[in-house]
């Protein structure tokens, strides 16, 4: 009876994260992957859930950084197409964390010459370029710092440190290829990390339209609506505190409704999803 529920919840969250139109499907895990089966980076980037709160609550930490804001405002069709940028980032994640070498060190590639094609100029005449390993640094702690949070939150809340730091000594190894510098290896670096940057963040009109443009994006269609301002105010709860406070954004009137409610969300992805892994492997073995 339960079946076609669950079909039904993972042929919604594919059609999010898998642009059709261009043949997407989803990312296949490899046991040749840059990180093998049982890493810490695939438990914590496995999860739907999570990862969708703390991609959200990545990209407006990230865009505090005017150099990295205007890469993005300047070089992307992010004004246009939200969601297309979460996908492009979501598959990026997947294809480097599951997908064989391969493909993987492909895509790594890939994004380095884009990033060589974006540069310019600040609204204050400061020059900018996405190849900056400083820039690059920030972009990568900003993001691991939230996902990880995202799953501790909603996954894994008593995750121990050993693995926390196992997680940012994995998840650098990608900043490292894309050639960000410095990269935390420990939670305790990350946060030395985050610390210097907190001088050179600031937000201003642009940031400000940004960050609406994230948050208040209309939904597909009036069934997703509640799904997403759930998962906005989730994220909004999950960044770190300096993060809201320059946003100029509130903590959510109820936190603990609101984490609930989306651990409840976290909990009935899982279940669906562990259906179809049982439906697959049934249909591989008979």
């Amino acid at each position: 009876m339960l079946a076609p529920v669950r079909r039904a919840l993972v042929r919604q969250v594919r059609a999010t994260f898998n642009d059709h139109a261009k043949g997407e499907k989803p990312v296949p895990a490899s046991d040749d992957a840059l990180f093998p089966p049982g890493s810490v980076i695939r438990r914590v980037h496995g999860d739907v859930t999570s990862m969708m709160v703390g991609g959200i609550a990545a990209l407006l930490t990230q865009m505090l950084h005017p150099k990295a804001l205007s890469g993005v405002w300047d070089h992307s069709d992010v004004h246009s197409d939200m969601l297309g940028r979460l996908r492009r980032t979501a598959r990026f994640i997947a294809v480097t964390t599951y997908a064989h070498r391969d493909k993987a060190e492909a895509a790594i590639l890939r994004v380095k010459a884009i990033h060589e094609q974006v540069s310019g100029t600040l609204p204050d005449g400061t020059h900018y370029r996405a190849t900056d390993p400083w820039l690059l640094a920030w972009v990568h702690v900003a993001g691991a710092v939230n996902f990880l949070d995202g799953w501790r939150r909603y996954g894994e809340p008593r995750m121990s440190r050993a693995d926390q730091d196992r997680y940012f000594a994995q998840s650098g190894e990608i900043a490292r290829l894309l050639d960000a510098d410095p990269v935390p290896r420990t939670r305790a670096e990350a946060e030395r990390l985050i610390a210097e940057f907190r001088s050179e963040l600031r937000a201003d009109d642009r940031t400000r339209s940004f960050r609406d443009l994230v948050l208040k994006s209309p939904a597909k269609s009036v069934a997703e609506a509640p799904v997403q301002m759930l998962l906005m105010n989730a994220a909004v709860d999950l960044m770190p505190g300096f993060a809201r406070e320059i946003h100029r954004l509130s903590r959510p009137a109820f936190p603990p409704v609101v984490r609930g409610a989306t651990f409840g969300l976290a909990g009935t992805l899982r279940w669906a999803f562990a259906g179809e892994r049982y439906r697959r492997t049934s249909k591989t073995t008979a």
